[in-house]
């Protein structure tokens, strides 16, 4: 269907709010795009082969839906490869544990042992000031908690990227942690850990929510227990990835940007099906649903599957870096990226008489059950570079309440997302989108308050 013109005002009107949350309900275009996505293409590690077949499927399908511009911007990352991990018990109570390497940690160079060291959480091993973990393997037996927002990660994902230099600054030789997970399947967790200049890196891993409890059942058997670990991670150079980017274009040129996105990227565990495939089909879909209306925005939209989210958020810095010249063009900034679970709320930046402008923006999602909340802790992680450049945010907070049961496993496939639960998501978003793009709204706080 051609694009064409439509009158500009303050807001779009609540007929066309509504117009635009019923068509976006028809059918489930985002479940047709992340089976597709999950089943074509699979895992998707940045850098790997998977990650550039995800690269050209997200710019065939960008185009197929209509999109004016279709194009990619790169990403130089560094090439982190995994290849084994095993975890085993020495001694008398001799048996296999289930490890996934954390992402950017490097290998044992062949089996090593030592002493386990178990620890409750990151507070007591940042305590520690003696040589107690020297030449040891420390354990971080920390359970996650369950929140239909996922708070308990903030804490879980701290341990994992900051534990194993806290460690190594020790002079353990090795890090274990229980999974920053919810679930109670011998599916490890992985994720990325950061290095901290300066400091020794060492292996890193995240053993399965069982095995870190029958580790701390054998620690209480054995205080002296060893553990082996044998692990084959580690980088192999540098590498370039993208971020692919579909843009409608808006009818009034230079009136602003209005970006939707998810990360086309995953761990190599599982097919990313709920982190991320369900939020590049979510949002994906909402800018189709909008282009299959016929009508053009008056502001530019920009869909971004964002590059190399999971190792470091590379693709979306690479987005603000290459893109600085028009961060005061962009408006507003939204992503997907916490599962497919249902949308029951949405929270903002805007404050003061920006806020209130959103409101016929809130009146058209209510019948989608979501309502404005105030606070939050901020948008969706590929939005935060842009946040930090000054650009407005869009946070719909979707309920996650077994989000990490499979985040980062092997068990992250497609059999986790229910359909009906996503054109709810794709018509709140088509919704937000549209509000923003077809509008003279401005979300920035005046430069002198």
């Amino acid at each position: 269907m051609a694009i064409g013109a439509n009158s500009a005002v303050a807001g779009p009107d609540a007929d066309t709010l509504a117009q635009i949350r019923e068509h976006a309900l028809s059918g489930n275009l985002a479940f047709e795009l992340v089976e597709s996505l999950t089943t074509e293409v699979g895992p998707r590690l940045a850098g790997s082969e998977g990650d550039a077949r995800a690269q050209d499927w997200a710019e065939a399908r960008m185009k197929s839906l209509g999109f004016d511009k279709v194009w990619r911007e790169p990403v130089e990352i560094p090439h982190w490869k995994r290849r084994h991990e095993r975890a085993t018990v020495l001694g008398e109570y001799a048996q296999s544990l289930h490890i996934s390497a954390l992402g950017h940690s490097i290998g044992t160079g062949g089996p090593i042992a030592a002493e386990v060291v178990e620890l409750a959480d990151l507070a007591a091993l940042k305590a520690i000031e003696d040589d107690r973990l020297n030449g040891k393997i420390v354990f971080v037996n920390h359970r996650m908690t369950r929140a239909i927002n996922g708070a308990g990660y903030s804490i879980a994902g701290d341990i994992r990227s900051q534990g194993p230099s806290e460690a190594a600054k020790r002079g353990a030789i090795a890090f274990v942690m229980r999974s920053a997970g919810t679930d109670s399947h011998r599916f490890p967790h992985t994720g990325n850990t950061k290095r901290l200049e300066g400091v020794h890196v060492i292996p890193s891993a995240a053993l399965s929510n069982p095995d870190a409890e029958q580790l701390h059942r054998l620690l209480k058997r054995k205080p002296d227990l060893q553990l082996q670990l044998d692990i084959d991670v580690g980088f192999d150079g540098t590498t370039t990835t993208h971020n692919v980017i579909g843009e409608i274009s808006g009818r009034v040129p230079g009136s602003g940007i209005v970006v939707l996105g998810a990360h086309l990227d995953s761990w190599d565990n599982g097919t990313g099906a709920v982190d991320d495939g369900a939020g590049i089909a979510i949002t994906m879909a909402a800018a189709a649903k909008l282009i299959e209306r016929g009508q053009r925005p008056r502001r530019s939209i920009r869909m971004i599957a964002f590059a190399a989210e999971e190792v470091g958020l590379l693709g979306a810095k690479a987005y603000a870096k290459d893109n600085a010249q028009l961060m005061e063009r962009h408006v507003v900034g939204m992503e997907s990226d916490f599962g497919a679970g249902s949308i029951y709320a949405i929270q903002t930046s805007a404050r003061g008489t920006a806020l209130d402008a959103l409101q016929p923006l809130f009146d058209a999602l209510a019948p989608l059950d979501i309502a404005f909340a105030e606070g939050g802790y901020g948008p969706g992680p590929d939005i935060l570079p842009m946040r930090d450049d000054g650009v407005p945010w869009f946070a719909l907070k979707q309920n996650g309440i077994d989000y990490f049961d499979v985040h980062h496993t092997a068990d992250d496939t497609l059999d986790k997302i229910v359909p009906q639960a996503l054109p709810q998501q794709v018509a709140a978003y088509a919704l937000a989108t549209w509000f923003m793009a077809d509008s003279q709204i401005e979300l920035r706080a005046p430069a002198d308050l």
